[in-house]
């Protein structure tokens, strides 16, 4: 796992939204970008923190950044997701990997006694340029807004 780090630049992207269109990485450009990575759509801890990120949207927003979700879900998938909890940004269906191995947030993960490859839940900030100016690996599902906001 080769995960971007602060101050790389991050690589042009492609992939499609929960409702088949096309998001790059360049439509982004001169604007902050966050882009959370999540395991898998509608599981408990991926919904508590895209609910949060969704009860606090509008202070993210007024802090100039854009929110980008991406998980290895199909469309379908991440468009029920959506529609369920009403999140008002676009959930890339990554199916082939593409922005996870861009962004190197899949890997060996461990749980209950077992060891298997999936998506390290993980947060990138973008600046403007497409630079990343923050990393957060430990991220509180029910807290998440506030680590972005510099509020904890």
């Amino acid at each position: 796992m080769n995960m971007l780090k602060v101050g790389d630049k991050v690589p042009e992207f492609s992939s499609k939204d929960q409702d088949g269109n096309t998001i790059n990485l360049s439509d982004y450009k001169g604007k902050k970008l966050v882009v959370f990575f999540y395991p898998k759509a509608n599981t408990p801890g991926c919904t508590l923190e895209a609910c949060n990120l969704r009860d606090n949207y509008k202070d993210l927003t007024d802090e100039g950044y854009e929110l980008l979700g991406v998980s290895a879900d199909t469309e379908r998938k991440q468009a029920n997701f959506r529609n369920k909890y009403k999140f008002p940004f676009p959930l890339l269906a990554d199916v082939d990997h593409t922005v996870i191995n861009t962004f190197g947030v899949w890997g060996p993960k461990k749980f209950m006694g077992r060891t298997f490859d999936g998506i390290h839940r993980t947060t990138f900030v973008i600046d403007e340029e497409g630079v990343v100016e923050k990393v957060i690996e430990k991220v509180k599902t029910k807290n998440h807004a506030a680590q972005l906001l510099g509020q904890g």
